[in-house]
């Protein structure tokens, strides 16, 4: 556990987060583990989450990625009161009910999960089958705005970036999203709540504060 935020490379970052995850896998007898690799789209929590998929097969742990992002609610409900309305983006976009039932639950359970829901690209439900949740099993969900929603993670991680930081990385079309980030800060202050904080606002130079 550290209690200030220590310096880290990428690389050691990935180890970190490998480990910890081990750590924790091994305390709960190989039960199956939940992780949310929380950040904005700037951050790219996708590519942190990725990165760790190897190193937990080698550490003898089935490692299974899920995207928030093949969770969302279908556009007529996350449109409802326009396309880049930050409100909506925070509040309606997520299906967080579907992924418990879904994914999350039946994770805890050891029984059969669904990869993927929803196609925002088609706005068509995914034709994916139930799987068999593995033994040993790490589960790693990326996206943002992930906590605060009470979705069942047993171990969370936050990509922190400042708002400055968020705003310089965050394409210009997507700058609407920007007050729902800021809200999101206000209301749920995840790098307060958080079992493991990486402050990313230069990716090539981290800080990570871990308290699990």
């Amino acid at each position: 556990m550290t209690h200030h935020p220590v310096p880290v490379s990428p690389e050691a970052l990935s180890e970190l987060l490998v480990e910890t995850c081990l750590t924790a896998v091994a305390s709960a007898g190989a039960r199956p583990l939940r992780v949310a690799i929380d950040g904005a789209d700037a951050a790219q929590p996708g590519q942190l989450a990725d990165r760790l998929v190897d190193p937990l097969r080698a550490g003898g742990v089935a490692a299974v990625r899920v995207r928030a992002g093949d969770f969302l609610r279908p556009a007529s409900l996350r449109w409802e009161f326009g396309k880049t309305d930050p409100d909506s983006f925070y509040d309606h976009w997520l299906d967080a009910g579907g992924l418990t039932r879904e994914v999350l639950t039946p994770w805890a359970e050891g029984g059969r999960y669904l990869p993927a829901l929803w196609d925002a690209a088609t706005d068509r439900a995914v034709r994916a089958d139930y799987r068999p949740v593995p033994p040993r099993a790490v589960l790693l969900v990326d996206g943002p705005l992930l906590l605060g929603r009470g979705l069942p993670f047993d171990l969370t991680v936050h990509l922190r970036l400042s708002a400055a930081a968020l705003r310089r990385r965050t394409p210009a079309d997507e700058a609407w999203t920007l007050p729902a980030f800021a809200r999101y800060e206000a209301e749920v202050d995840p790098a307060s709540t958080a079992d493991v904080v990486v402050r990313a606002d230069d990716p090539r130079h981290l800080a990570v504060l871990v308290r699990a």
